[in-house]
């Protein structure tokens, strides 16, 4: 007698922008997953039924029959729909999905090296550009497209791309172990990172509770959330502007919290300048946040006269800068005092066989541009050290 199997009813609630969201429904269309994709950027009906449900101003949430499934959680969605199984022989790991990454894991399988990339996400820090305007190739391009035309290219090398953290590297009998936050293990003749940089948060009380709720971190990802809505703005810098600038286009209101004072290229500060639904409180720091469930207001603090105001606000962005993503390599190379690798001008590092590329290293300048030809080098020098190996 044959037995039906009755397949899961799955929504997935999604932005066009979002790079999890990509992600889930590409894990999804692999394991060949039917299901629902619901745009809550473009969709404000459904967005207040996702956050209904969920509780999250944040996308993506799965719903699988009864579950409710918030954000990229690869190790849920491999015990309910099964994994990709033994990965092989590998001859290099790379650590990070950005620019750099992305570029390091093209130019290693050029090469006819076997390659796999473990990394949180598919775009790194660029996906928080919601402009490019530096790029060869492109007069202007957000960061979420640019990326997404480059982990095509990655996907059409069949390179296989793990959704992982990095917690350590270890050498033994001439290869390097990796292991991950999920307690895998891989092993590889050489491994490039290119981890990039990890946000800096406001280490206020509650700010964990309202992660998700209220605060986010990538607002292109989260930002069509807050459609007619009050949002807030913390930093100074390109990010920050650019993330004021675009949100006044859909938000009903923008707060700018800036700690000093506004440090942005001529080109944005132009743009910035004269939009009427921006109110910037320069020398001011987010001081408390408040709400029940979801985030609803916050207090900013003047740094000189300690005069504090209460602000009403639906969602918080946070644009206060990054620190290098090297945690799980300290004392195994060479680290500057900004914690970042340091590298020759070919990706080499001080331990033979590791090479890193990227944001994540003392390479000067942090450009998009300049991480993919540092990841593009760091590649190169990775297959010359295999071959002569």
């Amino acid at each position: 007698m044959k037995i039906a199997v009755t397949m899961p009813d799955v929504k997935v609630y999604s932005t066009s922008q979002c790079q999890y969201c990509r992600l889930l429904k590409a894990f999804l269309d692999k394991q060949g997953i039917k299901y629902q994709n619901i745009d809550v950027g473009e969709d404000i009906d459904a967005a207040k039924e996702m956050v209904e449900i969920s509780g999250q101003y944040a996308v993506p949430v799965t719903v699988v029959d009864d579950e409710i499934i918030i954000g990229y959680d690869i190790r849920r969605l491999n015990e309910l729909f099964g994994n990709a199984g033994d990965k092989g022989d590998i001859d290099v790991i790379i650590l990070g999905g950005g620019p750099a990454g992305l570029t390091a894991a093209a130019y290693a399988a050029r090469k006819m090296l076997k390659c796999m990339i473990i990394t949180e996400d598919i775009g790194g820090q660029a996906l928080e550009s919601w402009a490019i305007e530096n790029y060869m190739g492109f007069r202007m391009i957000s960061g979420g497209d640019l990326m997404q035309k480059f982990e095509e290219q990655v996907r059409d090398e069949n390179i296989d791309i793990e959704i992982d953290k990095a917690a350590g590297i270890e050498e033994k009998n001439g290869k390097f172990i990796v292991n991950t936050a999920s307690e895998e293990k891989f092993e590889a003749g050489a491994v490039i990172i290119a981890t990039g940089v990890n946000p800096r948060w406001l280490g206020i009380p509650d700010e964990d509770k309202y992660i998700g709720h209220g605060i986010s971190i990538c607002s292109t990802c989260d930002g069509p959330l807050f459609r007619d809505k009050v949002v807030t703005i913390v930093g100074g810098g390109n990010y920050a502007l650019t993330t004021a600038i675009e949100m006044s286009g859909l938000a009903k209101q923008v707060n700018l919290i800036v700690r000093s004072k506004i440090r942005a290229d001529e080109i944005y500060l132009r743009q910035y300048e004269g939009i009427g639904n921006i109110k910037t409180y320069t020398n001011y720091v987010v001081s408390a946040l408040k709400g029940n469930n979801l985030l609803k207001g916050i207090t900013i603090r003047e740094r000189n006269t300690n005069e504090e105001l209460e602000l009403d606000t639906d969602g918080l962005f946070l644009a206060i800068g990054h620190d290098a993503n090297t945690g799980f390599v300290k004392g195994f190379i060479d680290l500057n005092e900004k914690g970042e690798i340091i590298t020759d001008n070919n990706g080499r590092t001080s331990r033979e066989g590791i090479f890193a590329a990227g944001d994540v290293t003392n390479v000067e300048s942090k450009q998009v541009i300049i991480a993919s030809g540092e990841g593009a080098k760091a590649a190169l020098s990775a297959y010359a050290w295999l071959m002569n190996k």
